[in-house]
C-alpha cells in the first residue's frame, strides 16, 4: 500500500535577509503569544463579547460569537483606524447574517476600508474551530500592499478574462513599487464553491501569475450546497471569484496538507455528467452501489460521514489528490465537489491520522519560518465532518490554537494550479525580521 498523505510547501523570505524571531510559548518556550483583549460589543438588544487578537506581525483577528453585521463592521472600522489596515477579510456563516447586510454595514462604518470575504462552512477563530460565527482579519499597511478584483459570472467567463484581471493586478503592484523595498508577493483567491468552475479559474489565475505562489478556498453555505456568496468592496455576488495580489515584507510559506491513504480498490468513471459533476456509473455499475460494495455497506446507508471517512482520490504526477463525493442521488448516482469526467480512474482511500498529519505539517512550517506567528487557513468542510465523526474536534481545535490558525471551512481548496478537496491549505506568516545593521562606510 502506498501512502497518500502529503504536505507541500513553498517558502518565501525577505530578499537576502535571514529572519531571527522569537519562538512562541509552546511546551515551555518563553516568548509571548498573540495579544488578546475582550470587550462587550453592542449586538441587537444585548451584547456580544468581542475578542481582538493581535499577532506579532501586526495582523489583527476580530471575533464576537453571536454578533450582527453592524457590530462586526463597527469593530472592523475601529480596529482598521488603530492598526492603519490596508485590507480586511471577512468570513461569516450565512446562518448568522447575510453578505448583503455585511456590505451595507461596511458602507456605513468603514466606507474607505478595502475588503473582501465570503460565506463559510464553518469558521476557524483564535479560540479554535467554530460554527455559525463571523471573523474579520485585518492586514496592516505597514507590512502589506494589497490589490484585489472581483470576477463575476465565472461559470461562463473564459480563461482570458481571469488571466487579464490577474495581469492588471500585477501591473498595479508594479506601479506602486510593491509598497516598499524588500517585499515578496503571493496571490490568494476566494471562489464560489457551487460554481463548478473552480478548476478552470484556479488554472487561469496560476497561469497568469507566472512564479507568484497561489493559495485559496471555496466559499460555502453551511453545508446547504445551494448558493455561497462572495463580496468585495460593496458588491455581493454568487458565481464569482475574488483575486488578491499581496506584497509583504514578512516571511511567509504557503502549504497544503491532507491525511488520506489510498487502498487497492479502483473505480473507473464509465458514465457521468461533467457539467453537473455527477457520476452515474463506476466500473459499468451504478456508482453509489459500486462505491458502497467496496466499503461493505448498503448504498442506502451512504452519508456525508461515509464520504468524509472514505474519500476517493485521483493520481496526478505521482501524487494523490482527493475528489470529494458531495451526495448520493436517489437514482444511484454520486455528486462530486470537483471536476469529474468519463475515463477518470479513482482510488478508494481511507482518511487517517488527521491530528498527526496536521501537527507534522505545522511543526515543519514552524521550523521553516523560525517560528509561526499566524496562519490563514482554508480547511475543507469534509475534514471537519470526519473530525466530528472520529471525535477528534478537540485536539484539532487545540492544534489550531497552538499555531494561531484562523480562517474558514471550505467547499474546496486551491494550491498553486490545483483545485483540491479534503485538504487544508493556507499561508503561514513569521514575525518581521529585525532590520540588518548597515556596514559602516
Amino acid at each position: 500500500m502506498q501512502s497518500g498523505m502529503s504536505t507541500s510547501y513553498c517558502t518565501f523570505d525577505r530578499r537576502g535577509v535571514r529572519t531571527q524571531v522569537a519562538k512562541r510559548k509552546i511546551a515551555g518556550n518563553d516568548a509571548a503569544g498573540p495579544a488578546k483583549e475582550k470587550k462587550p460589543e453592542a449586538e441587537g438588544d444585548g451584547h456580544a463579547v468581542a475578542e481582538r487578537t493581535r499577532y506579532d506581525c501586526g495582523i489583527v483577528a476580530l471575533t464576537a460569537p453571536g454578533i450582527d453585521a453592524e457590530g462586526l463592521a463597527r469593530m472592523a472600522a475601529e480596529e482598521a483606524e488603530k492598526c492603519e489596515a490596508a485590507f480586511a477579510f471577512i468570513f461569516h456563516s450565512p446562518s448568522l447574517f447575510t453578505s448583503e447586510a455585511v456590505e451595507a454595514a461596511m458602507r456605513r462604518h468603514a466606507p474607505r476600508l478595502s475588503h473582501a470575504g465570503c460565506t463559510t462552512a464553518g469558521e476557524i477563530t483564535p479560540d479554535g474551530i467554530g460554527d455559525g460565527e463571523a471573523l474579520a482579519i485585518l492586514l496592516p499597511a505597514a507590512h502589506f500592499t494589497v490589490r484585489s478584483a472581483l470576477i463575476e459570472n465565472i461559470s461562463t467567463s473564459g480563461m482570458h478574462t481571469v488571466a487579464g484581471e490577474v495581469e492588471r493586478l500585477i501591473h498595479e503592484l508594479d506601479d506602486c513599487g510593491d509598497g516598499g523595498p524588500g517585499r515578496k508577493r503571493f496571490a490568494m483567491c476566494l471562489i464560489d464553491g457551487m460554481s463548478f468552475a473552480e478548476e478552470a479559474v484556479t488554472a487561469a489565475i496560476h497561469w497568469a501569475l507566472d512564479d507568484i505562489p497561489l493559495v485559496g478556498g471555496s466559499a460555502g453555505d453551511d453545508l446547504r450546497w445551494q448558493k455561497p456568496m462572495l463580496f468585495h468592496n460593496g458588491a455581493v455576488r454568487s458565481d464569482s471569484a475574488v483575486i488578491l495580489l499581496v506584497a509583504t515584507d514578512l516571511p511567509f510559506n504557503i502549504f497544503k496538507t491532507d491525511n488520506f491513504i489510498p487502498t487497492d480498490a479502483k473505480f473507473v468513471v464509465t458514465a457521468s455528467d461533467p457539467d453537473r459533476r455527477v457520476v452515474s456509473e463506476f466500473n459499468a455499475r451504478p456508482a453509489a452501489a459500486e462505491y458502497a460494495d467496496a466499503l461493505g455497506k448498503d448504498a442506502h446507508s451512504l452519508s456525508q460521514m461515509t464520504f468524509a471517512s472514505s474519500p476517493v482520490v485521483v493520481r496526478v504526477g505521482g501524487e494523490y489528490f482527493c475528489r470529494a463525493i458531495r451526495d448520493a442521488g436517489a437514482d444511484g448516482s454520486l455528486a462530486f465537489a470537483c471536476a469529474i469526467d468519463d475515463g477518470v480512474v479513482l482510488t478508494l482511500a481511507e482518511a487517517r491520522g488527521m491530528v498527526e498529519s496536521t501537527r507534522s505539517a505545522l511543526d515543519d512550517l514552524d521550523r521553516r519560518l523560525d517560528g509561526i506567528d499566524m496562519v490563514l487557513g482554508f480547511d475543507c468542510c469534509y475534514r471537519r465532518i470526519d473530525a466530528a465523526n472520529r471525535q477528534i474536534m478537540r485536539p484539532m481545535a487545540e492544534l489550531y490554537r497552538k499555531y494561531n490558525v484562523v480562517g474558514f471551512g471550505t467547499y474546496g481548496e486551491q494550491y498553486q494550479s490545483m483545485h483540491l478537496n479534503q485538504t487544508l491549505t493556507g499561508i503561514a506568516f513569521g514575525r518581521q525580521a529585525a532590520p540588518r545593521a548597515e556596514a559602516a562606510e
